[in-house]
């Protein structure tokens, strides 16, 4: 099998996988999407919430925001904390999540969370945890396609969500394929 790169910027990678059958190349793209961990906030307490919005459609707004997942010194049984306190009027951000972690923090601090409208008040905690895709889509690192150019040739293209770069996400990726293949190697001997 053979890699060449097409284009590389920090928030997608287009390359060429050939040499590989249609089996390889889908493994590839569901192990970078389902497999492929990050840091998302899972679990958020609320002190104060004067606003309309029920309390689980805050949480789960934060949840989708994509936190840095830093390549090591973390696993899953590390938890982030992050605190938000807002008062309105003002439009929440995810810049005003505020981790306890400079390594592990909001990728994009401009996604809005919601508006506040004058005396609103919005106080809370938030704990982020490790996981994969499989578990929830807001641990997702990214996105991942690809499209046959012939019969073992195959154009990938893998877009962050801002977690980690595209080219990380690719090399967790083809980490975890060559552990899983050990494993079963393992298992048959």
């Amino acid at each position: 099998m053979k890699i060449e790169v097409i284009e590389s910027t920090p928030q997608s990678l287009r390359f060429k996988l050939s040499g590989a059958d249609l089996s390889v190349a889908n493994a590839l793209r569901r192990i970078a999407i389902n497999s492929v961990q990050s840091f998302a906030v899972d679990s958020v307490t609320f002190y104060e919430n004067g606003t309309s919005m029920f309390d689980e459609y805050i949480a789960h707004r934060i949840g989708l925001v994509p936190l840095v997942t830093p390549g090591k010194g973390y696993d899953e049984k590390d938890e982030i904390l992050f605190n938000l306190s807002a008062e309105g009027p003002t439009t929440v951000y995810s810049k005003d999540i505020k981790s306890n972690d400079k390594s592990v923090k909001v990728a994009n601090e401009n996604i809005p969370i919601m508006k506040l409208a004058a005396g609103q008040t919005l106080r809370l905690d938030g704990k982020a945890v490790m996981g994969s895709g499989s578990k929830s889509s807001k641990f997702q690192p990214g996105l991942v396609t690809y499209k046959a150019l012939s019969e073992d040739t195959y154009e990938f293209y893998i877009e962050t969500f801002g977690q980690m770069p595209p080219t990380e996400i690719l090399s967790r990726a083809l980490s975890i394929i060559s552990d899983d293949v050990k494993e079963v190697y393992k298992e048959l001997k």
